[in-house]
């Protein structure tokens, strides 16, 4: 462990006009972790899965070439939070390996999937306190919260988080500690911080810096022991990494978010009555394809219509599919008026529920929604109404013929979940909410 306060931002580099070259990349490596500081050091490489862009491979190659023969195990954990364990062939896939380079250069490094929902896995490094948590939350909690993480991670003298930063519908931006929580975190203190991003809705949480959740995250994070590194990038949707921030993961995500502002949030002039939003396939189920509709409320038109297009998810969620249909997706205040029916239900999952449907009321037992939100994917028509959400037949839908239409109210986005779409004058309700710094 070190010994000594690490520098918020050990070494970046940044070329928004066209990409980082390897040689940039290694540069900031070798500047961030000078191989003696690594020698017979134990590693653990914390990554995300395959439903973020960004050339993790890269970074990993190029971590090991650098510190591979220096440390005395270099191992490999996703940062699952709840989404579906990946297999090595995903593993090597996310990491940019073929098979035979992983059962030779790579034969050293350990491969791990996070496991939320195994206790056995976890360990307890504190709790937020009730206090504190009502501060933070801006008086919306007074709970106690235990906090939970893998276990793995004390068996290593360090953690590198090697990870992308986007505007994000819970936490504001993505990246830093993030990657601990829910990365590799417990359910309980995943429950509260996704809740509070309910509360608090999408739009005013998503693509705002300094939220009350981030406060939760980065609390979180200070009470794990183990010395920690973050190599943050920012990465455009044609995949060219234009930044990457090395330091402390606060220090590295303060950075890369400053430059995912600048890269990832477009301005519309007026809102749309109907937007395509076409989900690539790294979104494999709504629970992370919901992605589509966080990225894009922000510029439907009242009555408007957000159709998820993307004809190869079939599944609601393989985690969470089962409670999910017992919801339905509902806006945040039909939960909140009729608490007691379902508080006992997991918060991380009502939440998800609320921001894919959006904004609305519940008054008298009626549910009015700002907006539609339309499934255009494999999920039968009968599911779609279970779960309060419309139904287009994906085959009825030709995705170029919503090109062009911006004039019309039309938009169509070709590679939704990544890009934040924002209008130059929000309403009311999408105006960001700020937690004191």
């Amino acid at each position: 462990m070190s010994t000594s306060p690490l520098p918020a931002l050990l070494a970046h580099a940044q070329r928004q006009d066209s990409e980082l070259t390897a040689s940039e990349v290694a540069g900031v490596v070798a500047q961030a972790c000078p191989v003696e500081d690594y020698r017979g050091k134990k590693v653990l490489l914390i990554i995300p899965d395959g439903t973020r862009t960004a050339p993790v491979g890269l970074l990993f190659k190029t971590l090991f070439a650098h510190l591979g023969g220096a440390t005395s195990a270099l191992d490999i954990i996703v940062a699952l939070g709840t989404h579906q364990p990946m297999s090595e062939a995903a593993i090597r896939d996310r990491l940019e390996i073929s098979a035979s380079e992983r059962s030779s250069t790579y034969s050293s490094v350990k491969f791990f999937n996070h496991e939320w929902d195994n206790p056995a896995a976890l360990t307890v490094v504190g709790t937020l306190p009730a206090a504190e948590l009502h501060s933070i939350s801006g008086g919306r909690f007074s709970i106690d919260v235990p906090v939970e993480i893998n276990r793995r991670v004390f068996d290593y003298d360090e953690l590198i988080i090697i990870g992308p930063v986007f505007p994000h519908e819970v936490v504001g931006f993505s990246g830093g500690n993030k990657y601990l929580f829910p990365g590799i975190g417990g359910a309980k203190i995943l429950d509260v911080f996704h809740w509070l991003a309910g509360l608090i809705t999408n739009p005013r949480i998503i693509g705002n810096k300094w939220t009350p959740v981030r406060r939760v995250v980065d609390r979180a994070g200070s009470m794990v022991s183990v010395a920690k590194k973050c190599l943050a990038m920012v990465v455009t949707p044609d995949k060219r990494l234009v930044g990457l921030f090395a330091g402390t993961p606060e220090g590295a995500w303060d950075a890369a978010s400053a430059l995912s502002d600048k890269v990832h949030i477009l301005y519309k002039d007026r809102p749309f009555q109907t937007v395509l939003s076409v989900l690539p396939p790294m979104y494999d189920e709504v629970w992370v394809g919901g992605k589509g509709m966080y990225k894009l409320e922000p510029v439907v038109a009242d009555g408007g219509e957000v159709i998820l297009y993307a004809p190869h998810i079939r599944e609601i969620s393989l985690t969470h599919g089962a409670k999910i249909r017992e919801l339905g997706y509902h806006c945040r205040d039909y939960f909140v008026k009729q608490w007691d029916q379902f508080k006992h239900y997991p918060w991380g999952i009502i939440a998800h529920c609320t921001h894919v449907r959006g904004i609305g009321t519940y008054e008298n037992g009626v549910e009015n929604c700002r907006i539609k939100v339309t499934l255009a994917t494999g999920i039968p028509e009968s599911v779609c109404r279970q779960i309060n959400l419309g139904y287009r037949d994906p085959a009825s839908i030709r995705p170029e013929e919503f090109a062009g239409r911006e004039d019309e109210g039309i938009l169509l986005v070709p590679k939704a979940g990544e890009m934040l779409y924002r209008l130059k004058n929000p309403p009311e309700w999408a105006q960001i909410e700020e937690a004191p710094r």
